[in-house]
């Protein structure tokens, strides 16, 4: 019911904004860029650079996965010149973009190769760099005066994006196999680029609790394969993590899932590699 009323809310809104101003020429010579949530952001970012303005439409400190949007925020997609989105990831921004008529509409879900119920494919920066080739494209047909630039844009992100691949990969050599514990299930994509054995305290639902078998579960998993560190990836989930670790003798540590900027000073990339360094610090890398 939530979902029907929020699309006959959208579509009544659409009925009365007609006259309303362009999306590109609010922001003068800027072509307006529009990103579902932070990794998306950052290329969209990281490519336009003063030649975009990006709005996120995950508000800061918001949780992606329940995005609500408001009725102003669904105006401002009709007509927009780009929307960057993850089809499935957030129904509200689905139903936003299908109530709506954007120019151009980038969905990550192809180009990053997004299968099964993890969504977090740019925790692989590799599978980020090939949807940054895509919204460059889309970027150069929306603007082509600034084509060129966008190309190299995408070009200098993609190898940025690789040398962070190869710091991955040869700061978690020695850990190939290692049991990655976390509280939900949304390193699924690191841990098969670097392979990692990715466990979950509690599935992939962020908002699920474990069970007693489940933790049970988990137990024997920290014992039988001598896990030395047990990783939440929300803060407020850190209690349930750090009195398993006790329990267990081990340690507790944050990893980030970079599925929002929780620093506004620390970009996408220097995000993960703290996560580098929380990860070759935890795992269990004597094999």
């Amino acid at each position: 019911m939530r979902s029907a009323a929020r699309t006959a809310v959208v579509l009544a809104l659409l009925g009365v904004a007609a006259c309303g101003t362009d999306a590109a020429e609010q922001e003068g010579e800027e072509l307006a860029v529009f990103a579902s949530f932070y990794p998306l952001q950052y290329v969209a970012e990281e490519i336009g650079g003063d030649a975009v303005a990006v709005t996120n439409l995950t508000p800061p400190g918001s949780d992606p996965h329940h995005l609500e949007l408001a009725p102003a925020t669904v105006q401002q997609l009709d007509g927009a010149p780009m929307v960057v989105y993850l089809s499935g990831f957030q129904p509200a921004v689905d139903e936003a973009i299908a109530a709506t008529n954007p120019e151009r509409v980038v969905d990550a879900t192809a180009a990053a190769d997004v299968h099964g119920a993890d969504p977090h494919f740019w925790l692989d920066p590799l599978r980020l760099a090939d949807v940054a080739d895509h919204v460059a494209a889309a970027l150069a047909q929306a603007d082509g005066s600034q084509g060129a630039d966008y190309e190299q844009g995408a070009r200098e992100l993609r190898q940025r994006l690789e040398a962070l691949d190869a710091d991955f990969r040869s700061e978690l050599a020695q850990c190939r196999g290692a049991v990655l514990v976390s509280t939900h299930e949304s390193y699924g994509y690191l841990a098969m680029r670097y392979d990692l054995q990715q466990v979950g305290i509690a599935g992939i639902d962020t908002e699920a609790e474990p069970s007693p078998a489940r933790l049970r579960e988990v137990g024997q998993i920290i014992e039988a394969e001598g896990v030395r560190t047990l990783f939440y990836d929300d803060p407020a989930a850190a209690r349930v993590v750090e009195s398993l670790a006790e329990e267990f003798g081990v340690t507790a540590a944050h990893l980030d899932p970079l599925e929002k900027q929780l620093d506004p000073t620390r970009d996408y990339a220097e995000v993960m590699t703290d996560n580098l360094a929380v990860l070759s610090a935890g795992l269990n890398c004597d094999g």
